[in-house]
């Protein structure tokens, strides 16, 4: 998104000429493939409402440059926080050691876009401090009052509005101002000294408004409140290969973990993932079609352009079980001769960019989850995850359930305890034998973790039947 004629970039406000770094810039690349220098301006603010109180209350304004030289395989990135023309020479003059003994050719700039995926808001700004403030009390309030067994209650809010700009050696600046809020609640509850606990949360790219209204904060308590009951009567799970019914929507970090790593195209360049080389091969059951897709308007992944300045689009990774692609930032695109996805993301001025994904997530397709469930003789419905871990060369992946119930004779049974689902992605795709017509995304509070490097993301599903899983329990 080009910048408003009227509205002064960051460089201009810091007092350095745009086309003074420009220059700069140019230099620093000549005789390189590709670079650009990267400004951000970020404010932020938490809390957390824990116990009864107000117990933490936190503001952060950051700003900086990050100015990065790419030649062949080797990327050179200087940083800093004091964005001065004296700043720009230092950094040129280290990133361009990334060049030295290269000759490349100058990789064209990404394309223009006129979208707008969000507005800019500013969560900071609205509601003040004091409402804020107030609104956690209430929701702590009305989250005790809902039931006598409640013994905890944990309200966090946060928001933050960034402000970035991508500076090309053509002199083209574009810029993104990204809003970011999330409200997330705890509910710990007790009966006959058993204490357990039951989370949610939302958010999205906007201000708080959407998720604030009393409507939405007590759909969180009341959904906090619920799986905190369910798990008060849950049994152990018992261990073993079973059928397993994924619920829809956040269920989809697993396919993130588990699948979407892999399909990310440095690790493909470079073949350490699973998938690497397999591009036009069956790697998945008929009907599973999984997309990254960061041009989605509002949603926790989403990004105007990407942290390279590339307009985020809708990327076919999987298509009816056959693998069609990789997500890809400029480097890793034109390395391996395929198109540009929009898929460069970094966490801040400090980082260099990266394939990363935005919104990854698996169509719908036309079975309903009931059927899923009478399908099964013994089983587990896993409704939903909490964090899992993953290993990127294999897929691999072992994943905590926070709600689950087994499954007898084609019914739902008792909610279980200590659940967790042991296999790894590529496999577990290909064993995929029915999939949900009940679509959804997560509410919005994903945060992805790839080399030290932390983003947002969303994740989506439907409610899918996976057979023959390893189910991690506490009894046999």
């Amino acid at each position: 998104m080009n910048a408003p004629a009227l509205s002064p970039s960051i460089l201009e406000t810091s007092g350095v000429s745009p086309d003074r770094a420009a220059s700069i810039l140019g230099d620093a690349v000549t005789g390189a493939d590709d670079g650009e220098i990267f400004l951000e301006r970020s404010e932020s603010e938490s809390f957390l409402f824990d116990d009864g109180r107000l117990k933490s209350a936190a503001y952060d304004s950051t700003q900086g440059f990050g100015l990065r030289v790419v030649a062949g395989e080797t990327a050179g990135y200087a940083h800093s926080s004091d964005i001065s023309e004296a700043a720009l020479r230092r950094a040129a003059s280290s990133a361009a050691l990334a060049k030295r003994g290269y000759e490349g050719v100058a990789a064209e700039g990404p394309v223009a876009t006129n979208a707008r995926l969000y507005d800019e808001d500013d969560p900071l700004a609205a509601p003040g401090f004091a409402d804020k403030i107030a609104l956690l009390q209430e929701i702590d309030a009305y989250a005790r009052a809902r039931d006598p067994r409640v013994a905890q209650v944990a309200v966090g809010l946060a928001g933050e509005r960034r402000v970035v700009e991508i500076l090309r050696a053509d002199g083209r600046l574009i810029r993104d101002i990204r809003p970011l809020v999330r409200l997330n609640v705890q509910v710990t509850v007790e009966s006959n000294t058993r204490r357990e606990t039951g989370s949610s949360g939302a958010g999205g790219r906007a201000g708080f408004e959407t998720w604030i209204r009393p409507d939405r904060w007590r759909e969180q308590v009341d959904e906090a409140l619920r799986q905190a009951l369910v798990n008060l009567e849950a049994v152990d799970c018992p261990a073993g290969e079973m059928d397993v019914i994924l619920g829809p929507g956040w269920n989809g970090v697993l396919l993130h973990e588990a699948v979407g790593h892999g399909l990310e195209g440095d690790f493909n360049r470079k073949g350490t993932s699973a998938f690497s080389g397999r591009i036009g091969e069956r790697v998945a059951a008929p009907g599973v079609t999984v997309f990254d897709d960061g041009a989605i308007a509002g949603r926790r992944g989403s990004l105007t352009v990407d942290d390279e300045g590339t307009p985020t689009s809708r990327t076919i990774l999987i298509e009816d079980g056959i693998l069609r692609g990789y997500m890809h930032d400029r480097q890793s695109a034109r390395l391996m001769g395929c198109e540009v996805t929009g898929n460069g993301r970094r966490q801040s001025y400090a980082h260099v960019p990266m394939p990363r994904m935005t919104n990854t997530a698996m169509l719908g397709g036309s079975h309903s989850r009931e059927d899923m469930i009478a399908s099964v003789r013994r089983g587990l419905y896993c409704a939903a995850f909490a964090g899992g871990q993953v290993d990127i060369t294999n897929g691999k992946f072992v994943f905590q359930c926070t709600e689950a119930y087994l499954i007898e004779d084609g019914r739902l049974g008792a909610p279980v305890k200590g659940a967790s689902l042991i296999g790894d992605g590529p496999s577990a795709l290909t064993r995929v034998t029915m999939i949900g017509d009940d679509f959804a995304f997560d509410p919005g509070i994903g945060v992805c973790g790839k080399a030290g490097q932390g983003v947002p993301v969303g994740v989506g599903q439907p409610s899918l039947k996976i057979t023959g899983l390893t189910v991690g329990g506490t009894s046999v």
